[in-house]
């Protein structure tokens, strides 16, 4: 697909985040999707612990998914009002496509936890730029759900985490460019 370096980097320079609720149908099919996971699975990861998953959410198991986070954030906030309450009726249905990104880290392995959880971290970034590359818009949320240990039990067991539900539709409004940090900020040089 690239046929020289400017165009990878001209092409990695264009992503953009979508926000999920923003995303509109279609979104990839299964043979997509599933190439799209195979991508974000290439990811660096020191041991080839692969200490990752991936749970994809189907749309027919989206009303279920709805229920039960329902379920877990009453038990969790049990004072929510019916604003936040709708909040989370709509998360699980914010896109086309939905995929849970669970940090899944080998704790009987010499490779640091940090290492496993920041190579879960690529797998998303890794899915994100999957999504741009196959012409879709992916956007990365996590917020109360997937801090939960409720709604992280839908999926699995401790010591895995959520690392991020993965939303990936086609954009259904401009994408915006956000604001990004001044590089002299952020990038410095050390000479010894």
């Amino acid at each position: 697909m690239f046929n020289d370096t400017r165009s990878l980097a001209a092409y990695l320079a264009t992503r953009r985040s979508g926000r999920p609720k923003d995303m509109v149908a279609p979104g990839p099919d299964r043979a997509t999707l599933d190439a799209m996971v195979a991508i974000a699975a290439r990811t660096p990861d020191h041991g080839k612990l692969a200490p990752w998953r991936f749970v994809v959410i189907d749309a027919a198991a989206r009303d279920a998914l709805t229920t039960r986070l329902v379920e877990a954030y009453r038990a969790d906030k049990p004072d929510a009002g019916r604003l936040e309450i709708a909040a989370i009726e709509q998360f699980a249905h914010q896109a086309p496509s939905l995929v849970v990104v669970l940090s899944s880290p080998r704790p009987e392995s010499h490779i640091p936890l940090w290492e496993q959880e920041l190579a879960a971290g690529a797998a998303c970034m890794n899915l994100l730029h999957a999504a741009h590359a196959h012409g879709f818009v992916g956007g990365w949320l996590t917020g109360w759900a997937a801090y939960s240990d409720r709604v992280r039990n839908l999926f699995g067991s401790a010591p895995e985490r959520i690392a991020g539900f993965m939303f990936i539709g086609t954009p259904g409004a401009e994408l915006v460019e956000r604001p990004r940090p001044d590089m002299a900020a952020i990038v410095s040089r050390w000479n010894g």
